[in-house]
């Protein structure tokens, strides 16, 4: 074989090896922009839920977290208050546990899609809260029924309405 003959069949060879890494890397998925379902915006971060250990509804609050999407990890804690006052809960805006989701605080019967909101917009702020335990609030469901009640944004400057719940019989 000439040497001109070796250069052609050695440029061949590597035109297939870049055609068959090509093929292989589009076969498995490599090389491809994520999906949103595996994009890095739609990883959760980990709840850490603290509760009373004798609250039932803060249970059926985490069960709900879970049910969309979030892992949550349960700490219980009695009483209550050193954990809201270390974390800045303001005393008008407190209810029966209290959760720190990336670098925010949740307090009370929030709907995980309002946290999945917040964690999306990252406004300046603590975090939401849904003050006392308002019936048919997420973890707190009686059938159907449900009290009106607002998820609070906290900031440091105050509080305003985040998104409302009105009443359902």
């Amino acid at each position: 074989m000439t040497m001109k003959a070796k250069a052609t069949a050695t440029k061949g060879i590597i035109a297939l090896c870049g055609l068959a890494l090509t093929g292989l890397l589009l076969v498995t998925g490599c090389g491809q922009p994520a999906s949103q379902d595996e994009s890095a915006g739609d990883s959760l971060p980990t709840a850490v839920m603290y509760k009373n250990p004798n609250c039932g509804c803060c249970t059926k609050w985490a069960e709900h977290l879970r049910t969309n999407g979030f892992e949550v990890d349960v700490r219980e804690q009695a009483p209550m208050a050193p954990v809201k006052n270390r974390l800045g809960v303001p005393g008008d805006m407190r209810s029966c546990h209290t959760a720190v989701i990336g670098d925010y605080v949740i307090e009370g019967h929030v709907p995980a899609d309002d946290i999945r909101r917040l964690l999306a917009e990252q406004p300046e702020a603590r975090g939401l809260a849904v003050p006392g335990m308002p019936l048919g609030s997420p973890g707190m469901e009686v059938g159907d029924r449900r009290q009106p009640y607002t998820v609070w944004l906290m900031r440091d400057s105050g509080t305003r309405a985040f998104n409302r719940y009105p009443a359902q019989q």
